[in-house]
Order: C-alpha cells, then structure tokens, then sequence
C-alpha cells in the first residue's frame, strides 16, 4: 500500500511582512457608519491564504507545468545507466543502495540525499558535480522550450548559470 503525496512546495518569507499592531479600542468608541469594513485593508496573518482570485479558474491562462528536479537527476541516471548498458542491479550494487531504491530515484519517485545521489553518479562513472550539470542543462532545455527565448530573464537580459538546490 502507497500513500500519494501531493508535491507542493511550501514558501517561507525570508523577512515577513510586518502588521501594526491595532490599539485596542472598545466596541463602543468605533464608528461603524464613518468607516465601511470593506475600504479598509486587511491584515494578513503570517502562514494565511491570499484570497481567491477574481478571475474565474476558466478564464486562466494554463500554467506550464515546471519540471521537478527530482524528475531530471532521475532521467539522467537511467540515460547514462542505459547508454552504458548496464542493470539496475549492477550500478545499485556498485553504488551500495538497493535496486528498488535506485528505481524510485530514476523514476522520480524519491528525493535522493546528495550521498545516494554521490553514490549512484559514482557508480555510474560521473562526478556528483557532472550529474547535477547535466541535469540543470536538461532544466534549461524543458524550461527555454516552454518559455520561448529570452523569456524568464530580467529586464536586464542578464542569464545566469547558476543552480539552487532546497530542502
């Protein structure tokens, strides 16, 4: 038995967003015909939903689907282990992981640590820097394909060629 979980992601703001404290103020004091509740702003709670958008799910424009990265290191692994002609079994054992774990990290299904992900390179005769070089390659091709070129890029026009990795 399997249990699926969803793959999101969850965003924690590096400096949050500061919200005044409001003076406590009795019921009586406030005039509520002088001040409509809608013209005035809400405060947002650290870790609260944004409200619904106004434009109707229908009327979206379809997001491209980013490529995990899990996905990539994956499809990398099983192109090299396959342009080598080798078995699961043979570059698990030598990678010293077991074979449905290496499976799993093929298929996408596993977010390897950087020692699995060490290990099956080595095994594979790449460098864990080579495998993570060839997979952020693979990320610019899916990405530049959906986006067109130069798209994604600052005003600027600058590229960067650097990768983040998050846990």
């Amino acid at each position: 038995m399997t249990s699926h979980v969803p793959n999101e992601a969850r965003v924690i703001p590096l400096r949050p967003q500061a919200t005044r404290p409001q003076a406590a103020r009795p019921q009586a004091a406030r005039p509520q015909a002088a001040r409509p509740q809608a013209a005035r702003p809400q405060a947002t709670r650290p870790g609260a939903r944004p409200a619904a958008s106004p434009v109707p799910p229908e009327r979206r424009p379809p997001a491209a689907r980013e490529p995990l990265w899990r996905d990539l290191v994956g499809d990398v692994l099983r192109r090299e282990r396959l342009e080598q002609e080798r078995t699961l079994k043979e570059v698990a054992e030598a990678a010293r992981i077991s074979m449905p774990y290496l499976s799993e990290v093929e298929r996408g299904r596993k977010e390897a640590s950087s020692e699995v992900l060490a290990a099956a390179a080595g095994a594979l005769g790449l460098g864990l820097g080579d495998l993570l070089a060839r997979a952020q390659g693979e990320l610019i091709r899916l990405t530049s394909r959906h986006t067109g070129p130069g798209a994604g890029r600052g005003a600027s026009g600058a590229r960067f060629d650097g990768m983040c990795l998050a846990a």
